[in-house]
């Protein structure tokens, strides 16, 4: 029996859009996503919230649209944005234009939803002179009426179906530069869509499983679903939706592509779950890690292991190490090796500052890599592939 290497995801091939500089699909890195809750139409609460999540590596920023003050906002807010923005469009298709206008680099529109084929035209037309990609974005709980009743409720022949409508209405107007989205709250009526949808076509695809819930039971319903599809290679961007601030949604969103190894974003924290044979307090030293070592933004691998155990071999595997050793003296392991010892009282502090001077060193690095490369051999500049 032939067992496919443990680690190897072969992601689906698709083509690639561009939202704003940021590529998705055709193996470009999986994009993070995440979505303002504030009024749009206060252009300074709205602004404020994308720096916070683009601080927290957000690569596209989504904000509703639902009224003429919010796309007169947008102008603005899209100045001042360090990352692209996804203008979310339901009905109304002059606020499709104004956004566009306004420099939105994303349309999330369902462009059957919005009346008559030349208001489509006009929105496509809008588009394609500003530049604007779009999302087909259909939801199992706004399916429309003839494939509700077609199908008498929810499911996913019915989603991908009204994908593949809402696409071919863009493709008869020569329209090609669009994601699709099939989500549901139902984590098994997400996945079965989103595979039909891959067998379907070759757009790239936005994953989410929406309405997921709170932090904790969103995250769960989120992971899932949403790796599960990534696990079998199908997804070119993702947004976690939570019942929780944005930023949530951001780290939940790195979180799971680093545990799948299809993107690094900061520290990697390997800990044990904390038992008796513990020498130091595991589960307070990680919390206090976590907060400290929020800010680096360079991939790396600490490992936190309370006892002799398993620790030694998983810090073998990481770039950096700490193991209980006993009698408040602990072991401290650099690249896997033995390297000094340590006494608890020092332990965050101590493991805060080594993550830091390797973060420096990492980067100096990859600085001094760039500089020696050939102009034509730098890649383009783009925050999806920044981290």
């Amino acid at each position: 029996m032939s067992i496919r290497p443990y680690r190897d995801i072969e992601r689906r091939a698709s083509r690639r859009v561009y939202v704003g500089d940021v590529p998705v699909g055709d193996g470009a890195p999986i994009s993070v996503q995440t979505m303002t809750n504030t009024l749009t139409s206060d252009a300074t609460a709205t602004i404020k919230q994308i720096e916070a999540c683009a601080e927290a590596g957000a690569d596209i920023v989504r904000v509703s649209c639902p009224d003429q003050d919010s796309t007169a906002a947008m102008k603005e807010i899209v100045k001042q944005s360090p990352v692209p923005i996804v203008a979310d469009i339901h009905f109304h298709y002059r606020r499709a234009i104004e956004a566009a206008e306004a420099g939105a680099a994303c349309l999330r529109i369902n462009p059957g939803n919005i009346g008559k084929a030349e208001k489509v035209r006009e929105v496509v037309q809008a588009a394609r002179d500003h530049g604007c990609s779009m999302r087909i974005g259909v939801n199992a709980g706004s399916l429309e009426r003839h494939l509700l009743e077609k199908y008498g409720e929810p499911c996913p022949d019915a989603m991908v179906e009204s994908a593949m409508e809402h696409a071919r209405i863009l493709e008869d107007n020569d329209f090609h530069d669009f994601k699709i989205s099939v989500k549901a709250s139902d984590v098994f009526l997400a996945v079965a869509a989103y595979q039909g949808l891959a067998e379907a076509t070759d757009y790239p695809l936005h994953l989410g499983i929406t309405e997921a819930g709170g932090f904790r039971i969103g995250t769960v319903k989120s992971s899932i679903g949403m790796g599960m599809l990534l696990w079998s290679g199908i997804g070119d961007t993702i947004r976690v939706s939570l019942s929780s601030d944005p930023l949530d949604e951001v780290k939940v969103g790195f979180d799971m592509l680093k545990s799948l190894n299809l993107r690094h974003r900061g520290v990697n924290v390997i800990s044990c779950p904390s038992c008796a044979r513990q020498q130091f307090d595991v589960i307070e030293t990680v919390q206090a890690l976590e907060e400290r070592l929020a800010h680096i933004t360079t991939p790396m691998t600490l490992s936190v292991i309370g006892c002799v155990v398993n620790g030694p071999g998983e810090a073998r595997e990481t770039d950096l190490g700490l193991t209980g050793g006993g009698k408040d003296v602990h072991q401290v392991y650099v690249a896997g090796l033995p390297h000094h010892r340590l006494r608890d009282k020092n332990v965050v502090d101590h493991l805060v500052e080594m993550v830091e001077k390797k973060a420096e060193e990492i980067e100096a690095a990859r600085r001094d890599e760039a500089s020696e490369a050939p102009d034509d051999a730098k890649p383009a500049k783009s925050v999806a592939a920044a981290s």
